[in-house]
């Protein structure tokens, strides 16, 4: 995979934003490589083991391949804890924990899990500021480190191999019954479910 020049500098605005609303560095790990979820979370793993933060956030799922892999890998590589589709996050430094809530399908679950930690964010866990002025120009100032995956010691060979995409069978159209009479006698003779 090659990078064409208009995402290099979507990469470079997005790592700029986060400058401009509050992050204090920014790291860009660049490869030719198409990455698969387990090499973004070793990637992810060394940096953390090289910055040791006590939180990792990440969003859910990635929008490519629709995974929902890479925030679950991270914490079993680094042994840390994780909580999963966060829809709120409260950290409390002193007692070395996270509550973090998220939503079920019976409503919301809490819960606590030591730091550092890994957490994966739903949508709903809050509303990004917006960037002033100030702090936008500031940002165009601030450095960003570019890494390696060699440089990080980390190996980014692709591990699977997709052997075949087909898309699913036809359905056949639905039918329009008279009765539900006619529902029982069908779901009993045809479909023998009952």
């Amino acid at each position: 995979m090659s990078m064409n020049p208009f995402c290099e500098i979507a990469v470079e605005e997005t790592l700029r934003t986060a400058l401009a609303m509050g992050a204090d560095r920014a790291i860009h790990v660049s490869t030719e490589q198409q990455l698969e979820p387990l090499a973004v979370a070793k990637l992810l793993a060394a940096l953390a083991r090289r910055e040791q933060p006590l939180l990792c956030l990440l969003g859910k799922q990635a929008i490519d391949g629709d995974n929902n892999q890479t925030g679950q890998m991270l914490a079993g590589l680094l042994s840390w804890s994780q909580a999963t589709f966060a829809s709120k996050v409260e950290l409390d430094k002193a007692a070395g924990s996270a509550k973090v809530t998220r939503e079920v399908d019976g409503g919301l679950e809490t819960l606590s899990c030591q730091l550092p930690a890994v957490i994966t964010t739903d949508l709903r866990l809050n509303e990004p500021r917006y960037a002033t002025l100030p702090n936008i120009m500031k940002a165009k100032k601030k450095p960003i480190a570019k890494l390696t995956p060699q440089e990080l010691g980390v190996d980014v060979t692709q591990q699977l191999v997709t052997l075949q995409v087909e898309e699913p069978a036809q359905r056949k159209g639905g039918v329009v019954l008279g009765s539900v009479a006619e529902l029982v006698e069908k779901l009993h003779k045809e479909a023998k479910v009952i």
